[in-house]
């Protein structure tokens, strides 16, 4: 063999070489980085669907495991399926009206506007984080529950409680303490009100509830929006911006953000005295913070803090999927039409039992 061959020889060796090389580099997982937006911030804007079968708080029996096995996972998923099927049954056209006062099945007013299971979405399965499956949203404490609540906390839920009655049609609360439950429209509570979202849904923190579980994230350079399906609320996020003054509070916070890394920190305080987290106080202190898990999928965390009412912070965390779906108007009868009958009721309720009162023997 001439030397000039054994030149080409070696030429070829090594361009099978880096060939090669190349080939396996691309065979190799390459880690993404996240979309931007046209101003450099990490892309988490789209649309999401928080519902899912996992609890706030994890079920007692499954102690400090915050992991479920695929088979529990399935089971879960499984009964749900059943669940839904037989709640979305078609109702039998010549039923007998519900007795007065509803059946005393759960529902509202003893089951008699629940129709059927048509509007409750709930998901479809449990949360699922790094291919497991979540126990609970909550996280810390390590048994996935809430912590233990202070005693003036728990004097005031015993409190709050105590005045849910069952409606039975007459003015109970005379001769009550006043106020009295309806003397005023800012007595009744924000869902009745449709001023906010049962069960913490507009947050902050944003929880997954019944049905309406769409989030829609918007981003500009100097603010994060996120539009809440359910009372169709908006809370708005100044990005690098400092808090309010101390005096100025709104029912889901002031919210200020900044990007540590490829995550968003949300911190909001200045809350009202009422709030969409149940409990809660003016003195609640929320830290969110949401992150890329992959193109279709965000990271939902949390850490909740409101010593006047948790002898500790607490914090969960929750997958939020990306969906195609698109909200749902929220027309909330109570607030917009019922609130004003609501109030005319009650007054027309306690005259009856002032009358009554005023009888022989009346109390």
């Amino acid at each position: 063999m001439t030397r000039a061959e054994r030149a080409t020889g070696r030429r070829l060796a090594v361009l099978l070489l880096v060939s090669a090389a190349q080939f396996a580099a691309a065979a190799e997982p390459v880690a993404r980085t996240p979309a931007l937006t046209p101003w450099g911030h990490p892309d988490i804007s789209g649309m999401y669907d928080v519902a899912t079968l996992t609890p706030l708080q994890r079920p007692i029996e499954f102690g400090n495991n915050l992991y479920l096995t695929p088979e529990q996972a399935e089971a879960i998923q499984a009964r749900e399926r059943a669940l839904m099927a037989a709640g979305q049954r078609p109702s039998d056209p010549n039923r007998d009206a519900p007795p007065e006062g509803g059946d005393g099945s759960e529902g509202a007013a003893g089951n008699v506007g629940g129709y059927n299971a048509f509007w409750i979405d709930r998901g479809e399965g449990a949360v699922l984080i790094d291919g497991k499956f979540r126990t609970s949203i909550i996280t810390d404490p390590a048994n996935g529950r809430l912590p233990t609540m202070t005693p003036a906390a728990l004097q005031a839920a015993m409190a709050r409680r105590g005045a849910f009655r069952q409606n039975t049609g007459e003015a109970w609360w005379v001769g009550t303490p006043e106020p009295w439950p309806y003397d005023d429209p800012e007595l009744r509570p924000l869902a009745e009100r449709c001023l906010l979202g049962f069960g913490s849904t507009s947050g902050p923190p944003m929880l997954p509830v019944l049905y309406n579980n769409l989030k829609r994230i918007v981003q500009t350079p100097d603010y994060v929006i996120i539009v809440v399906e359910m009372n169709h609320d908006a809370r708005i996020v100044r990005l690098g911006a400092e808090h309010l003054p101390d005096d100025m509070r709104f029912l889901m916070g002031d919210s200020i953000g900044w990007w540590e890394g490829d995550t968003l920190v949300v911190d909001t305080r200045n809350f009202t005295r009422e709030s969409g987290l149940f409990g809660a106080t003016e003195n609640l202190h929320v830290v969110e913070r949401f992150r890329r898990l992959d193109a279709d999928t965000l990271l939902y965390s949390f850490t909740v803090s409101d010593p006047t009412v948790w002898t500790a912070p607490w914090s969960g965390e929750y997958a939020w999927p990306a969906t195609d779906a698109m909200m749902f108007e929220y027309a909330c009868h109570e607030g917009n039409y019922a609130l004003a009958n609501i109030l005319r009721g009650a007054r027309v309720l306690e005259a009856d039992a002032l009358e009554a009162r005023e009888q022989p023997g009346g109390r």
